[in-house]
């Protein structure tokens, strides 16, 4: 088997971001950590499921729903692979990509928020994505209700690229009330998937999903955040890895602006107010 079967096989048997897995694969490889489940070297009780998966694999068949996706897999042995996601801790076994795969070197900033925004939210995001797209720089959000959706559609409008990095397999891709804005984020810029095809959105894969955003991004900025959202684990990742992150300030009195000011209390965030604002920020850092 070639190592981007093996590696699409691993990907529709192991969840992303499992560090266990991400150690195996660094130090032995994916050929070798493919054989030896299928030889069974590890637990066969604890990685029952794992070694089931893998060795039933049918390369073929997966193939062929990526390609009637009007999909593609990448790889981190292919030339164009997102080399900012090898930061993580767990980066991705490999990913799925529909629309363009050579995108992944320019500028890119990440706009995330909560699904319930305000209009000042919504109009905040669009404007700010408008706003770098104008400096040449790519969108980068999860293609959820709210903010994301907002984020994506600014960069639109200002005829840009944006990237939709969803938590379900990329011929589903969730939301289904969003296939029309994932039907133009990808005349000019691409979904990204982590899963297999016809891997349904869970609750913890949006979590996982989020350190994609966060890596694929040079800084993330959150517009609008509950006091617990999921974008606040965005910025958490992203300050990780050391990139800028960014919140905008709302209402003292909103609840869809607690999580912005609890990053911005816990100086976890900068403040920012404006395009101009933003851009200082990322290129004094």
């Amino acid at each position: 088997m070639k190592i981007p079967a093996i590696r699409l096989a691993l990907l529709a048997a192991i969840e992303p971001g499992t560090h266990f897995w991400t150690r195996e694969i660094f130090s032995h490889g994916v050929e070798e950590v493919h054989s030896r489940i299928i030889g069974r070297a590890y637990d066969p009780i604890k990685y029952a499921n794992i070694i089931d998966k893998v060795s039933k694999f049918d390369a073929d068949t997966d193939f062929a729903k990526i390609s009637n996706a009007g999909a593609h897999l990448l790889t981190p042995e292919d030339l164009d692979w997102p080399i900012r996601v090898d930061d993580l801790e767990s980066p991705p076994i490999a990913l799925i990509v529909k629309g363009r795969r050579d995108l992944f070197t320019n500028p890119s900033l990440a706009i995330v928020g909560t699904r319930n925004p305000t209009p000042y939210g919504i109009r905040i995001a669009g404007d700010f994505a408008a706003g770098f797209v104008d400096r040449e720089w790519d969108i980068v959000s999860g293609g959820a209700y709210g903010i994301d959706s907002a984020a994506h559609r600014g960069a639109l409008v200002a005829e840009g690229r944006t990237i939709a990095v969803i938590a379900s397999g990329i011929d589903t891709p969730y939301p289904s009330g969003n296939s029309r804005l994932f039907d133009e984020i990808c005349e000019n810029g691409a979904i990204i998937s982590e899963v297999a095809p016809g891997v349904p959105a869970l609750p913890h894969r949006f979590l996982t999903r989020n350190r994609i955003i966060a890596a694929l991004s040079q800084s993330t900025l959150v517009v609008e955040a509950a006091f617990r959202s999921g974008s606040l684990r965005t910025a958490r990742d992203a300050a990780q890895l050391l990139r800028p992150v960014m919140a905008i300030p709302g209402p003292i009195n909103s609840p869809s602006s607690e999580g912005c000011h609890r990053l911005i209390g816990e100086r976890a965030a900068e403040l920012v107010t404006s395009v101009a604002d933003a851009c200082e920020l990322i290129s004094a850092l």
